[in-house]
């Protein structure tokens, strides 16, 4: 049974698409810490990170180091941190979330989750996409 985000790669399940290319999916993950936080996935279904080839983890961090940068453009923050957990979906996934202080606080997953509404996350969405490959 493919995972959740193979059916949202697939456009079974919509979503808040950043960018794609043929091998790695991003969109903005729909219980967000942070407006911008957003999910890096190959199209490759692989449960760990840790198992995927070199090669194909490493053009994920190539894919994924563009995606930062555009939100950095788009949202204010001092930088994108990098979390990986990996838990809650058999399928590799890297969050890219903005980081407004200097602690880990941001990156905190215990934390409340910020709230948007569908029109804020279309806005969200669009802003990134125009700093993507600028």
């Amino acid at each position: 049974m493919p995972s959740i985000f193979s059916r949202i790669i697939a456009g079974e399940i919509p979503c808040h698409k950043i960018a794609e290319n043929e091998h790695f999916f991003a969109f903005l993950d729909i219980n967000p810490l942070a407006a911008g936080h957003t999910l890096i996935v190959p199209k490759n279904e692989t449960d760990y990170l840790f198992d995927m080839p070199d090669a194909e983890l490493g053009n994920m961090m190539v894919f994924a180091k563009g995606v930062a940068k555009a939100i950095e453009k788009a949202i204010p923050c001092l930088r994108i941190g990098v979390t990986v957990i990996g838990l809650e979906v058999p399928h590799a996934h890297i969050h890219l979330i903005p980081m407004t202080s200097h602690g880990t606080d941001d990156l905190n997953f215990t934390k409340t989750r910020a709230s948007f509404t569908p029109d804020q996350y279309t806005q969200i969405a669009t802003l990134i996409k125009q700093y993507y490959n600028a």
